[in-house]
């Protein structure tokens, strides 16, 4: 078994505005997520905010301690987010087995020890997405289906955008510290997600992207509102955003992402919005 890791350092947003595609890149998108028989994860200084992936196959895969954490568990002082987006796998937590079906999600809680990942089926293994943030309080671990989620219908097929947004780990379904994350799904026909788009000072994001069909992209835009960047992406990675960023994306066809945030507060729809015709 092997964890593959990198960190990542925090951006001035004047200094990314001189960035090439190259630079943009190496700072903010995460190629590499789902290995089989590997974990692989990112550790941004963005909040400390880790992104990573994990498909188990053939054997049990360990979330452990990473060097840049310096504590014996993964979970001694961090929150950690699963959702998978694969075949149905098994978490366990401390002794406790939690079944993960396709788009469920899990919040496993600070001061967790023991953490694995299993495949039910090899055949299609699991394919678990998760973030972490560090966590001040020990919140009870708790599976959350699509049926839990609180869900909210948005936009429309005459502006390409019609979505379904499924809130799954935020605080009006299960307690956290801090860590925030949810699916959005968009309709066919509709390729534009977060649109208009916005930022929050308050709180930094990951988006990763999945179920982007075969032969098709995703152009994530970035940066400054008035200087922005783009980021052409493949099925199954994911892109750091900062504080200062906005962070939207349209894509060749229709796609599904997850989306998770940590920060200053736990507020939703704390947001600046940025409307269409005043982007640069």
């Amino acid at each position: 078994m092997a964890i593959h890791y990198e960190v990542r350092f925090s951006n001035h947003p004047d200094d990314a505005k001189h960035y090439g595609t190259e630079k943009i890149r190496r700072e903010f998108l995460v190629e590499t997520l789902m290995v089989p028989g590997e974990i692989h994860l990112v550790y941004s200084l963005n909040d400390r905010f880790i992104v990573g992936g994990a498909v188990p196959f053939k054997e049990k895969l360990e979330l452990t301690s990473i060097e840049p954490l310096k504590s014996k568990y993964f979970c001694d002082r961090r929150e950690l987010g699963i959702i998978n987006v694969g075949g149905d796998g098994i978490i366990h937590v401390d002794g406790e087995k939690y079944s993960l079906a396709y788009k469920e999600a899990l919040y496993v809680g600070a001061g967790s020890e023991k953490i694995a990942f299993l495949s039910v089926n090899d055949a299609r293994p699991a394919r678990l997405y998760f973030n972490s943030a560090p966590a001040h309080h020990p919140y009870p671990t708790r599976r959350i289906t699509l049926k839990d989620a609180e869900v909210v219908e948005l936009g429309s097929l005459e502006q390409s955008n019609a979505r379904k947004i499924n809130k799954l780990l935020v605080n009006s379904v299960v307690d956290t510290c801090q860590l925030q994350m949810g699916m959005t799904e968009l309709r066919p026909g509709s390729v534009w997600n977060t649109m208009p788009p916005h930022t929050h000072d308050r709180r930094m994001e990951a988006y990763f992207y999945f179920e982007v069909p075969e032969g098709q992209a995703i152009c994530h835009f970035m940066g400054d509102p008035a200087e922005t960047r783009h980021v052409w992406m493949k099925n199954e990675q994911a892109v750091i955003s900062p504080p200062w960023s906005i962070h939207s994306a349209a894509g060749t066809s229709n796609y599904n992402f997850i989306w998770g945030m940590a920060g200053e507060n736990m507020d939703y729809g704390d947001m600046d919005t940025i409307q269409p015709d005043e982007l640069r």
